[in-house]
């Protein structure tokens, strides 16, 4: 004896009195009939039904009740079954020409989602394939890891010059000094030299000083002399001490 619909074994969620009708909503769950959690949620995510968020929650409901009351993972479920009932039928009327009226049919159903845990064969072969997935992942990345280590071994780096190793504080001072005090080593070069030629002359000329002859007493006295005449013959006149 086959074993019907509503009692089939699994965690179930009802939806009642849903605002829409029956055909609707079973388009929406002949998608997922068969699928695994996983898989039937995200086709209800991307479904452009109406239908589409509403089983999507009640799918979420069933998951939620199968790890709570049976503690089971929902990542082995899968969808066992899953049906609309028609629920009851609003009636009413909407006026038409000639003093007619038509009747308004606002159905509604009662929706049930059953989530039972998938068989072992299906379950071991599941777990098989998402190893593999997770070791090819794995190898991938290391071996792109590897690749570019060996890209930056075999590339040359440049030497790098004096500039280039300017340090970054030097540079900012030298962006905020103002630029009258700013000076470059070409510049600085000629100055340097100036002052070392001066100071050369400057000590030249007082070593000839020293090694002049000095001055007698006779030479300064014939000196100040000459200059006393000097300033006679000029017609500029004496002072009165010399009068007297």
């Amino acid at each position: 004896m086959a074993i019907k619909t509503n009692e089939r074994p699994g965690t179930r969620a009802v939806l009642r009195h849903s605002r829409m009708s029956a055909t609707k909503a079973r388009e929406v769950l002949d998608l997922i009939r068969g699928m695994d959690y996983v898989s039937a949620a995200e086709a209800l995510e991307y479904t452009e039904r109406a239908a589409g968020p509403v089983i999507a929650k009640l799918l979420h409901s069933a998951a939620a009740n199968a790890e709570h009351n049976e503690g089971l993972d929902a990542t082995e479920l899968y969808v066992a079954t899953c049906y609309a009932d028609e629920g009851e039928t609003l009636k009413r009327w909407r006026p038409r020409a000639r003093g007619r009226a038509t009747r308004i049919r606002k159905r509604s159903c009662h929706i049930t989602i059953i989530l039972a845990r998938m068989p072992e064969d299906k379950l071991a072969r599941r777990r098989a394939r998402v190893a593999a997935d997770l070791a090819d992942r794995r190898a991938r990345r290391v071996a792109g890891t590897r690749r570019r280590q060996a890209q930056d071994e075999a590339t040359p780096t440049a030497p790098t010059t004096e500039v280039e190793e300017l340090d970054t504080t030097d540079a900012a001072l030298l962006e905020e000094a103002p630029e009258s005090e700013v000076t470059t080593s070409e510049d600085a070069a000629p100055e340097a030299a100036t002052e070392e030629s001066a100071t050369a002359q400057t000590q030249e000329a007082d070593a000839a000083v020293e090694e002049a002859e000095p001055v007698t007493g006779a030479e300064v006295a014939a000196g100040s002399d000459a200059g006393e005449s000097d300033a006679d013959d000029s017609g500029e006149p004496q002072s009165e001490e010399g009068e007297v």
